[in-house]
């Protein structure tokens, strides 16, 4: 009797607290997670992600930022390099002019080292630029988190290649060029130039910045770039730290932003403002998938109704398939939990190493299809240009 007294007890409270939340709440909650685009990586995520980048001098990192919102644009951008190899700077740029890219992604070809770095390390460069448009804001603050590390730790000062400025009011820490004429990319372990790491489970991305040697110093620099050239990007990027964006002056140092960059149409510049924020171009994510359906959506249907432009599903980047079951729900990741092993860059759970193949296959097949129309239209000399850039 009291066995049955208890069993009955113990329901009824069973019931209350199942009662105590109301019906829908968790899809409601889900729900809003959708609305609302919520956090897809953590902090600490975050960090691991941006390490091998946050030292870079504002300019550029603005740059490699947004260019790494385009995986497959990069792709095209590095193996014009590698088919290039005899070309630089200024007539590396010009010899692209016609390229249909992304202004950010053509403007890497003056830090071509950085570019094939990024088409290296694809998985890499997708996961920052899928944070970058989900989580800009919070991966503005990361660099400032791992910069203010990486001082602490008597690795950020500045030399004779940089200038490191602290803001007095907002601490906000800028880096500049020493000189606006050449850029010093840093080289950098960045497991160790920010002293102890404080996440275990989240060590930082495996990715060196060009010219870095192991056991060499702890932080040093390449080779200069020349960027003072009229055909060069850099110097057009910078970081506007109070706003958590990238910000663009299309007439400062060269003609090479302005020229690529107003067009109100397609970048939503104001020809009265010198100073624009940067605006993702979704046309040049090119079938790339968008990390989430919140995120596809906001620039999915950003335009349309143009001709020549990808339906509503993929300019989003969904179709059939896995990449409509990952669209289902953006959510926090936490893999240091439930005893689920993690490398430095693995996590995401939606197949980046397959991705990155299927970016370069994609690029591949695009190169036949134009090298096949060049060798029909362009008879015995297309054919003998295409043979010698096997």
């Amino acid at each position: 009797m009291r066995n049955r007294t208890s069993l009955r007890v113990i329901m009824i409270m069973l019931l209350c607290m199942i009662l105590a939340v109301p019906p829908g709440l968790m899809a409601q909650g889900g729900n809003e997670e959708m609305a609302t685009g919520n956090q897809l990586f953590r902090p600490e995520e975050i960090d691991q992600i941006v390490a091998p980048i946050a030292l870079y001098p504002d300019a550029l990192l603005a740059q490699v930022m947004t260019a790494s919102t385009y995986p497959l644009e990069i792709v095209q951008a590095a193996r014009f390099v590698e088919q290039n190899k005899g070309l630089d700077g200024e007539k590396l740029m010009a010899a692209a002019k016609d390229k249909d890219w992304e202004p950010s992604v053509k403007a890497m070809l003056s830090f071509p080292d950085v570019l094939l770095m990024m088409n290296e390390q694809l998985e890499w460069t997708e996961k920052l630029g899928n944070a970058f448009l989900g989580q800009q804001k919070d991966v503005m603050a990361s660099v400032q988190r791992l910069r203010q590390k990486a001082q602490e730790s008597g690795n950020l000062k500045t030399t004779n290649e940089q200038k490191v400025v602290v803001e007095k009011e907002t601490q906000v820490i800028v880096i500049e060029s020493a000189s606006p004429q050449v850029v010093y990319v840093p080289a950098y372990n960045p497991a160790v130039v920010y002293g102890v790491w404080a996440y275990p489970a989240y060590p930082p991305a495996p990715v060196y910045p060009p010219g870095y040697v192991a056991g060499a110093a702890l932080f040093s620099f390449g080779v200069g770039v020349a960027v003072g050239a009229a055909a060069s990007g850099y110097g057009a990027w910078g970081c506007g730290w109070g706003h958590n964006e990238v910000n663009i002056d299309v007439s400062r140092q060269n003609n090479f932003t302005k020229n690529n960059y107003a067009n109100a149409q397609r970048y939503q510049v104001n020809p009265n403002n010198k100073n624009q924020t940067w605006q993702h171009n979704p046309q040049h994510r090119k079938g790339a998938q968008y990390p989430n359906q919140a995120t596809a959506q906001k620039y999915g249907q950003q335009r349309s109704g143009s001709a020549g432009r990808p339906a509503a599903s993929e300019a989003r980047g969904y179709g059939a398939g896995a990449g409509a079951k990952s669209a289902e729900r953006p959510q926090t990741r936490d893999l240091s939990r439930g005893g689920e092993k993690m490398s430095a860059l693995s996590g995401s759970g939606r197949g980046g190493s397959e991705r990155a193949s299927s970016y370069r296959g994609q690029e591949s097949r695009s190169s036949a299809a134009r090298s096949g129309r060049a060798s029909s239209s362009g008879g015995g000399a297309s054919r003998g240009r295409g043979g010698g850039r096997r």
